[in-house]
């Protein structure tokens, strides 16, 4: 019988996803808000760079473009924290994704910021529009 292989090593059951759920959650926020202020240096950045050069604006500039080499550092400090985990980060939306087993096929189990408890799921190669509900037993 041949040996069944997987790409990933680590599969989390829904139980174990939701219990790492409140650490996994705030990294995704603090990636999320780190996002969004990187969107608004590199707005800015640009804003400027398409403006006349003032020694002030110059100033401004070396200030943006130093401050996105710490927030990309950071962002990929966060994004290693996820890894280590055993969690991928799929989207600014706080989408992430928990290898697991389901039915003995390996399926990704997803996770949107905001919503209270991992309950869906998707193949590994249908993203978030292939998310499904899981269908737990119910308690007598």
């Amino acid at each position: 019988m041949p040996v069944r292989s997987f790409r990933y090593q680590k599969h989390f059951t829904v139980e174990q996803a939701n219990r790492m759920l409140p650490l996994v959650k705030a990294i995704v926020q603090d990636i999320c808000a780190l996002g969004a202020e990187i969107q608004q240096r590199q707005h800015r950045l640009a804003h400027l760079e398409n403006e006349r050069q003032s020694a002030c604006d110059a100033e401004e500039r070396e200030r943006l473009v130093d401050q996105l080499d710490r927030d990309a550092a950071q962002l990929e400090e966060y994004l290693r924290e996820l890894h280590g985990l055993g969690v991928e980060f799929k989207g600014w939306e706080g989408l992430v994704d928990f290898p697991a087993l389901l039915h003995g096929r390996e399926v990704f189990l997803c996770w949107k910021l905001g919503e209270p408890e991992v309950a869906h799921w998707h193949d590994l190669d249908a993203g978030f529009a292939g998310r499904r509900k899981l269908q737990l037993p119910t308690s007598s």
